[in-house]
């Protein structure tokens, strides 16, 4: 960093003071510190296209003369009173001692640039004088954080765009009516502070209940939305323009995979690209993973063979109803029909659809015929909401049961997942489907007609490719 000095306490410096002076930009100097030190230039506010010149900024800040035998000692002591600024150095050549060096304090921590009592003896036991020296520091668009300059350019008393999503290489902000005149700027800011950002995007369309995807606009960097993530350890490619992914469940896509175990069956009716179904099918359990849009469809298959494990998950492109109705009926008939008890696995089915997964719960009735199996073989449904309620466990619990026709009451379990936004929050509610509820007991003298067999998997490709 260049550093113009004052003649002070210093010996030597009055000759760098006056080279200082030619700088051609002009400068504020502070010479108190104020808790708006570290605050860009005031002239920046109201900026919408960037010019990182214009952040160029003076502050008197405190240093102390140091031989430079000691200086990381002395570091090591006072490490709670040195300044620290992003791309700043601390510890700076002095100009008028090549013996010594010049440590850089934080003006907050030695108030009036006097140290305290503890910093005091610190300094005589290592035989260092404590006279605390003014010193000029420029400071440049580098040193500031980047809520620092969006605080400073944004109207005053207004929100800062300082939180995002990333996704791979992506930056992803849902800004606020008041932001949108400086979208271009945040996500410039955004990338110079942010290694290994390079787009920035912005939502301009609530996400389309039907693909779970959304319009975006290209703020700032590279228009390339396709990217990668790592997620619990595996990776996943996708194009986020045309799939969904939210980077804030990977906690939850980890528990629900902690609930199974080898062996299990897992039926994901709205899989998306596979956060779900490809660790589980990494833990070894039998997949069914189905998504109805056709991006994800093509983003879930080349995952699976990118993790090696396209030949564990059986995946289809349907919409969820036809799913349960078809594959996963199929599949849970010919899972709760083994002889042995101990060889029939639990099963889970997973229904990540919050706006909507809720209304698909209908389907579970009288999904099966005939004798209704153990109760400790019933599936295990994961079913995701959505609520604004002031209870909204309470609220979830009732519109399952609403769709089910069926109490939950002591069968049930709601987890709040996350804070979607202010008094909305999104919940999944686990339990055992109700055999009652499954289970569509045959009447001896009632004939089976040919017309009303089962619809298989089978039935529902072909269907498909006939439409």
């Amino acid at each position: 960093m260049l550093l113009a000095q004052h003649p002070g306490r210093i010996p030597g410096l009055s000759a760098v003071a006056q080279k200082a002076s030619f700088c051609t930009m002009r400068e504020t100097v502070e010479d108190n510190a104020d808790p708006e030190l570290y605050s860009p230039h005031p002239e920046v506010r109201g900026m919408t296209l960037l010019n990182r010149e214009a952040f160029k900024r003076t502050v008197v800040v405190p240093v102390l003369k140091v031989k430079k035998e000691i200086v990381h000692t002395l570091m090591k002591s006072l490490k709670h009173a040195v300044l620290r600024r992003p791309g700043l150095k601390r510890v700076i050549e002095d100009p008028g001692d090549e013996g010594s060096k010049l440590v850089i304090l934080d003006p907050h921590k030695v108030p009036e640039f006097s140290l305290g009592q503890a910093e005091q003896e610190v300094l005589k036991q290592l035989n260092i004088p404590p006279e605390v020296s003014r010193y000029n520091l420029e400071l440049t668009y580098e040193n500031f954080k980047s809520e620092e300059i969006l605080r400073a350019v944004l109207p005053e008393g207004q929100d800062v765009a300082s939180g995002f999503s990333r996704v791979g290489h992506i930056a992803h902000f849902n800004l606020r009516d008041h932001q949108l005149p400086y979208r271009h700027l945040i996500g410039q800011v955004i990338i110079d502070k942010n290694p290994g950002i390079t787009c920035v995007v912005n939502k301009t369309s609530i996400i389309d209940s039907t693909y779970r995807n959304f319009e975006m606009e290209v703020l700032a960097g590279e228009s390339n939305l396709v990217t990668k993530v790592k997620e619990n350890n595996i990776s996943y490619d996708l194009d986020f323009a045309k799939v969904y992914w939210n980077p804030r469940l990977s906690t939850e896509h980890g528990r629900i995979v902690e609930l199974l175990k080898p062996g299990d069956v897992l039926f994901d009716v709205f899989a998306g690209i596979g956060p779900f179904a490809i660790p589980a099918a990494k833990k070894k359990c039998v997949v069914f993973a189905n998504d109805l849009n056709p991006e994800s469809y093509k983003w879930l298959l080349h995952n699976c063979k990118l993790n090696k494990v396209d030949n564990k998950i059986k995946a289809f492109n349907l919409d969820g109803r036809d799913f349960l109705l078809g594959p996963v009926r199929e599949e849970l008939s010919k899972a709760l029909a083994l002889e042995k008890e101990e060889q029939k696995p639990a099963v889970h089915i997973v229904m990540n659809l919050p706006a909507s997964a809720l209304e698909f719960l209908d389907v579970f009735r009288h999904l099966l015929v005939g004798e209704p199996c153990s109760a400790a073989l019933l599936p295990m449904v994961h079913c995701y909401g959505f609520s604004k309620h002031e209870n909204p466990a309470k609220e979830i619990q009732e519109r399952a049961e609403a769709s089910l026709g069926a109490s939950l009451d002591g069968r049930c379990s709601t987890y709040l997942v996350r804070n979607v936004a202010p008094n909305k929050e999104m919940l999944c509610i686990s339990f055992q489907v109700p055999a009652d509820v499954l289970y569509k007991r045959p009447c001896p003298a009632e004939e089976k007609p040919a017309s009303k067999r089962l619809r298989t998997s089978k039935d529902f490709t072909e269907e498909k490719l006939a439409s």
